[in-house]
């Protein structure tokens, strides 16, 4: 399976066990990050495009390293005017490697225990009382 994520205004194409350089994202190297932007997902004849994303759809990835690209010059110069500016830059990154791609959105997390429901007891209870007040006066 394959998958299409859009992140950093460029377009990924990534299959589980891919190793990706994107612009820089936030995490330590070993943390999770979910990547929500799929524009595409599937295989073969399973193939889903999003209009502009696929609905709960996500890519998984796990961040190897935060680094930085090569160093991009960029050289100005008017002729005959005496007129020269250089000036350099270097992209930060972040290695990815994709763990899972997941179409119905994140995994099944353990079921949430219902918590007892005191507070409407709670707001019955003044609102008695203040009836009760109101045919004593």
């Amino acid at each position: 399976m394959f998958a299409v994520v859009k992140t950093g205004g460029k377009q990924y194409k990534v299959t589980p066990n891919d190793v990706i350089k994107v612009e820089k994202l936030s995490g330590d190297a070993g943390s999770s990050v979910d990547l929500a932007d799929v524009l595409m997902l599937g295989e073969g004849e399973d193939l889903t495009v999003g209009a502009p994303t696929v609905e709960g759809a996500v890519v998984r990835a796990e961040v190897l390293e935060q680094t930085k690209g090569d160093k991009v010059v960029v050289f100005k110069k008017k002729r005959r005017q005496g007129y020269r500016r250089t000036r350099g830059h270097r992209q930060e990154l972040t290695v990815l490697r994709v763990t899972d791609i997941l179409a119905d959105g994140k995994k099944k997390a353990a079921p949430k225990k219902a918590a007892a429901k005191k507070a409407p007891a709670k707001a019955e209870a003044p609102a008695e009382v203040s009836a009760e007040a109101e045919t004593k006066e």
